[in-house]
């Protein structure tokens, strides 16, 4: 990991860019600690950092205050990272479908994610072992965003982590409810009634589908930015009882 930039935001908080290999991220601390902090990794869209940015450090700034180092990493094929042909095929094929109002088939959903999870859950594990390096950073660790199906399988296969705060916001494989059942941490899943990027049935089957004892949906009315404060309020309390 290479530290490229650093500087601290009005509320104390040091944002500080780094480098995994070619993987551009962002790591938030707080502004004052006695003992490393617990870390939540923001999982972004795939729309690139630099478009996500301000809804990233607004969550990263209010995790702050409540004790937590947050970090982000890039994902395959977005932002400045070098272009993913069958991934920007794959989205071409949905944005046509949808367009002509077909349904998504599985071939579609299935190019469109399982590679995107296939390519971005190492990444994710290996920029843990990064950030678990640093003096400032302990566990234990958290997981919060979409993709939900990436979610999934970082629950599954990384150890580290405690708890997560998934997003029903994409397209879920049949593939991945299956690894649903193998998922055994507390969970906290924010559901946008109205989505219009979102299979509501197919959230709602992947969360029964979950083999956690403790899970909890907190589903809304709105579209996919319109998560409501209190939701949000309700994640931050979540991650505040599983990793504090």
């Amino acid at each position: 990991m290479h530290f490229t930039s650093e500087h601290r935001l009005d509320d104390g908080v040091l944002e500080r860019e780094f480098t995994l290999g070619e993987i551009p991220g962002i790591l938030w601390t707080p502004a004052s600690a006695s003992a490393p902090a617990p870390l939540i990794l923001l999982s972004p869209p795939p729309l690139g950092l630099r478009k996500t940015y301000p809804r990233l450090a607004a969550r990263a700034r209010h995790a702050a205050a409540d004790g937590f180092a947050t970090a982000t990493i890039e994902l395959p094929g977005s932002g400045d990272r070098p272009r993913w042909p069958a991934a920007e095929q794959a989205r071409a094929d949905l944005r046509r479908a949808m367009e002509v109002g077909d349904p998504v088939s599985d071939e579609i959903i299935d190019a469109l994610i399982l590679p995107l999870v296939d390519k971005s859950v190492p990444e994710w594990r290996a920029a843990l072992d990064a950030l678990l390096s640093l003096p400032e950073i302990g566990g234990p660790v958290g997981y919060s965003g979409g993709v939900i199906s990436i979610g999934t399988r970082l629950a599954v296969v990384e150890p580290r982590i405690s708890a997560a705060v998934l997003f029903a916001g994409s397209f879920v494989p049949r593939a991945m409810f299956e690894e649903a059942r193998q998922v055994t941490i507390p969970l906290h899943v924010l559901l946008q009634w109205d989505d219009e990027g979102n299979d509501r049935q197919a959230a709602l089957d992947l969360f029964d589908a979950f083999g956690s004892k403790e899970k909890t949906l907190h589903a809304n009315m709105g579209g996919h930015t319109g998560v409501p404060q209190f939701a949000g309020d309700a994640a931050a309390q979540f991650f505040t009882r599983h990793l504090k």
